[in-house]
């Protein structure tokens, strides 16, 4: 019998994750619930994050699911600690990869992008101020970077000046390795590349989180790939549906 697992993110961001944990698990089913109605949730207070985290998870645990990721930093920073409190099930969150930008860092300037509320939130500032004794960590928000996946504008004039106005900051500041803390972020990654150059690093935790998830339900971790496997996804969505299933092509190809 397949395991059920069920991931959400306030839009299609999570889809990142979602790629990474197929390929470890391709056999499982997954059920995939965009919050597209209420996105994003960067700019919302965390009583409200944390209420839509709760509506979502319900939602889910009613098809069964065994284990729900939460492919979202800023609903894990904000949701997770009282999600684990009030369900019966093991929830996956997001970590700040400060850890490995950390260790991997040259220039001794390690950076972050994500939303505010995660980098407002305690789970973020407690594993900075642990890790930037050995380090500087500066940060930036992503600014218009969600709504650009959202929209499907991964490259041109428009998410060309928009990441650079949040990227370049990090690069003066002598950043040689970037953390992206927003899921929706990898999608912009051939164009943050491009823009830093090669001496630049970015780290997607999307890989960690997806080993986590194989621990969690006592898998082990095959040395495959998905490859050609039919893969059994389900895609839900509390606004429209179109966005998800076009930036879930882009995964999918």
């Amino acid at each position: 019998m397949k395991r059920c697992i069920g991931l959400f993110d306030s839009g299609s961001g999570g889809l990142s994750v979602l790629r990474e944990v197929v390929k470890l698990l391709p056999d499982a089913r997954y059920i995939y619930y965009a919050d597209n109605a209420y996105c994003p949730y960067g700019n919302k207070s965390r009583d409200y994050i944390v209420e839509r985290s709760k509506a979502v998870t319900e939602h889910l645990l009613h098809q069964g699911v065994e284990v729900i990721v939460i492919a979202c930093n800023t609903a894990t920073a904000a949701a997770v600690k009282e999600l684990r409190a009030t369900y019966d099930i093991p929830f996956v969150g997001m970590e700040p990869a400060v850890k490995p930008a950390a260790a991997l860092t040259r220039s001794g300037v390690a950076g972050v992008l994500a939303t505010a509320s995660t980098l407002g939130a305690e789970k973020y500032r407690t594993t900075k101020s642990y890790y930037e004794g050995g380090c500087r960590i500066v940060e930036h928000v992503g600014k218009g970077f969600v709504e650009l996946v959202e929209a499907g504008i991964l490259d041109g004039p428009e998410a060309e000046a928009t990441v650079r106005a949040s990227l370049e900051p990090l690069l003066a500041e002598g950043a040689d390795v970037i953390v992206l803390g927003c899921t929706h972020y990898p999608f912009l990654l051939p164009l943050m590349q491009r823009i830093a150059g090669p001496g630049v690093t970015f780290i997607d935790p999307a890989p960690a989180v997806a080993r986590q998830v194989v621990r969690v339900l006592g898998e082990k971790i095959p040395g495959r790939t998905a490859g050609n496997h039919s893969i059994d996804i389900q895609l839900e969505a509390s606004g429209e549906l179109g966005p998800l299933t076009r930036i879930y092509g882009l995964v999918a190809g």
